[in-house]
């Protein structure tokens, strides 16, 4: 982690977990981002940023930009996982430190609403174990903040830390100067490092085959299928694995950011050969356009 970015963490983190006074964070060290369990299943666990407080309180800090079938079992094992890691042979549990799961993510995770439609979950949630009957909090060993973007309704005129995060996030790349909501710091700093950031075509593709890695990849077909039948578009299993995968490369390529003409879109959606659209799902997460993919 870069010096110069370490005060953006860490103001992030203190913001969206509401930490001030003696609980602020005040400096982070950098963790190696591996943590290899053999596990057949799990082939592959990415995570943006894992970083450690001064108490030896972990964080996992995760961008994720894709729906998927399951992610909130995969946030629940990064944080596990940093938790366990941890342990060495010699040592024993008293020397485990907490650990925080930290997710921004660019859908709605929970999106149910009540009569008045407002979010039953709001946009920065935080959980943690509670007892059952009389509330009470404990087994606070791991604990979880989301930022569900989509829920952000504060316009160009955020004023809550949290909200100001959200509009950071989702208008970052969009913005040609510094709005007034964000003229000061940390939110400066953080538009000239998102201004600045550049990745080499190499760095690009790892990131971009790491967060759309296989188990994603399963999962979004899932999904993609599920949205399908609930549109009516499912006549038969058959049919519905089809246009579940043809609405999955789509869901990736418009997750990158790919332009897709109406004439590829077409193209895609009206593909009836399984085999085709499972190759163009393995491709979607690296190709450099819409027309790689379709050549």
């Amino acid at each position: 982690m870069a010096d110069a970015r370490k005060p953006l963490l860490i103001a992030l983190l203190n913001h969206l977990l509401e930490l001030s006074g003696e609980r602020e964070i005040r400096s982070l060290q950098h963790l190696p981002l591996e943590q290899h369990v053999d596990v057949s299943e799990l082939k592959l666990s990415l995570v943006d940023v894992k970083c450690t407080d001064a108490t030896g309180r972990r964080f996992v800090v995760e961008m994720q930009v894709l729906k998927v079938e399951g992610f909130e079992k995969r946030v629940v094992y990064n944080a596990s996982k940093a938790y366990v890691m941890q342990l060495r042979s010699a040592e024993e549990y008293p020397t485990l430190c907490d650990v925080v799961g930290v997710t921004i993510c660019n859908f709605k995770l929970w999106p149910e609403q009540d009569a008045t439609g407002h979010f039953l979950v709001p946009m920065l949630s935080r959980w943690r174990m509670q007892e059952q009957h009389a509330g009470a909090g404990g087994l606070g060993q791991v604990q979880y903040a989301f930022l569900e973007l989509p829920k952000y309704a504060a316009g160009t005129a955020p004023e809550s830390l949290s909200d100001r995060w959200a509009y950071f996030f989702r208008e970052a790349m969009n913005l040609d100067g510094v709005p007034q909501a964000l003229s000061h710091e940390p939110f400066v700093g953080a538009l000239e490092v998102a201004r600045t950031a550049t990745f080499t075509p190499g760095e690009w593709d790892a990131y971009e085959r790491g967060k759309m890695a296989e188990q994603d990849a399963r999962g979004a077909i899932t999904v993609a299928i599920q949205e399908g039948e609930a549109r009516g578009l499912v006549r038969g299993k058959a049919e519905g694995d089809v246009a579940g995968r043809a609405a999955a490369v789509l869901l990736f390529l418009e997750a990158r950011g790919l332009a897709i003409s109406a004439e590829q879109r077409q193209a895609i959606a009206e593909c009836t050969d399984a085999a085709r659209l499972g190759l163009w799902i393995s491709r979607a997460a690296t190709v450099a356009s819409t027309a790689d993919l379709l050549a």
